[in-house]
């Protein structure tokens, strides 16, 4: 009798619901949004949570860990607090410790955590990224709630669904996808950041206009003087709308966990991590995307898609918000480190797999992919870009 095979198929379908919830001094006792986010699986049960939180907040904010305590305190006939809060290094230098993942996978082990319970991870985009992989392998996932506290990660990395780790040198290498319980952008912790914080906030903004929404670049535009001295007003305004955008973008575009090759979300980013890497991260995220950002520009010219004047306008908003077009590129040493930054094309197309695609734009607000890049020309990109802002 000749054997034959056969097969079984069922779809599965896992709801979610992307939930971003937008406040301010989220540890006033008398500010419920987290205890009302934290909630039970079942009725009259006390919710179990681990808190780790980015020790760097401790400089512009001293009373933060005090008001966190103070208030976990006021809210305890809801909330158990298992631990104490756990302080972490922040800055992208903590993804490439893996001492520190394992520090963490400690506490949670020691805690007793469960799957009813909740992480809450409050920081910058390193340590929510950080966290979030922790708490995605934990019990194979323990529900997660993000507090960004940066300009950046409140507009970008923090309302998203990756977390990751560095390792065999490489940017998020290691990671995985998951769409957290929910996200708490408090705009309070943006007017009290450093200068360098609340800048990298606006590239990612100006990213996501140019890309999605050609209103929203010309608001930038429009409001670029006061967005440049963080005018509040305008400065939350495009905050909370890049925040939208990135939301929207990962909700509706049909590809929230990356199984296709594009990625409109990375403009400018294949240089921009590679160049991170290169500088042993002295240059942030988001200097660098401004500078991935100025070679795919000009590269979309020199190629013929984007015109002249429509090049040099978004450059010059760029430096209008205080940033660097090249300056960053000299973190990297010597020729053979800048070579090894244009290599970081087939590093990209390898992280996303499949095919190498590059989001590109021919206006602000009309993207296009592109599958094939001319070396040569990005090499032309680079210098014209060090000729005109080096």
């Amino acid at each position: 009798m000749a054997e034959s095979s056969s097969a079984l198929s069922y779809p599965i379908t896992i709801p979610h619901e992307h939930r971003l919830i937008f406040t301010r001094n989220a540890f006033s006792v008398e500010n419920h949004t987290l205890s009302e986010t934290l909630t039970p699986r079942e009725a009259d049960e006390r919710v179990r949570v681990l808190v780790f939180w980015d020790k760097g907040l401790a400089k512009p904010f001293p009373e933060y860990a005090t008001n966190m305590e103070a208030w976990f305190a006021a809210h305890a006939d809801k909330l158990d607090l298992a631990a104490p809060p756990v302080a972490l290094p922040g800055g992208e230098q903590v993804k490439n410790d893996f001492s520190q993942l394992e520090r963490i996978w400690k506490t949670i082990e020691a805690a007793g955590l469960c799957r009813h319970s909740y992480i809450l991870a409050i920081g910058g985009g390193a340590v929510l990224d950080l966290v979030g992989f922790a708490a995605s392998t934990a019990h194979r996932g323990i529900p997660l709630v993000r507090m960004p506290t940066t300009s950046l990660s409140q507009g970008d990395g923090g309302v998203g669904v990756k977390n990751g780790v560095n390792f065999f040198g490489k940017k998020n290498w290691l990671g995985s996808f998951g769409v957290p319980h929910a996200i708490i952008n408090d705009l309070a912790l943006l007017h009290g950041l450093p200068e360098r914080e609340r800048r990298v906030g606006l590239i990612e903004a100006v990213k996501v206009a140019l890309i999605r929404d050609a209103k929203f670049f010309e608001f930038i535009v429009e409001h670029v003087d006061a967005l440049a001295k963080f005018e509040p007003a305008s400065f939350e305004a495009v905050i909370r709308e890049s925040a939208r955008q990135h939301m929207e973008h990962i909700a509706t575009a049909g590809d929230p966990f990356e199984q296709g090759s594009a990625r409109p979300l990375d403009f400018g980013h294949w240089a921009a991590h590679k160049l991170e890497q290169l500088s042993e991260f002295r240059v942030s995220h988001g200097e660098a995307v401004a500078v991935g950002m100025g070679i795919d520009l000009i590269y979309a010219r020199r190629v013929g898609l984007l015109s002249e004047a429509e090049t040099d306008r978004i450059l010059n908003i760029i430096q209008q918000l205080g940033f660097e077009l090249f300056a960053p590129i000299r973190e990297v040493p010597g020729d053979s480190g800048r070579q090894e930054m244009l290599d970081g094309l087939e590093e990209f197309r390898e992280h996303l797999g499949g095919r190498l695609s590059i989001p590109m734009i021919r206006a602000p607000g009309d993207r296009l992919e592109i599958h094939e890049v001319d070396g040569a020309m990005v090499k032309l990109a680079v210098e014209e870009l060090e000729q005109r802002f080096g």
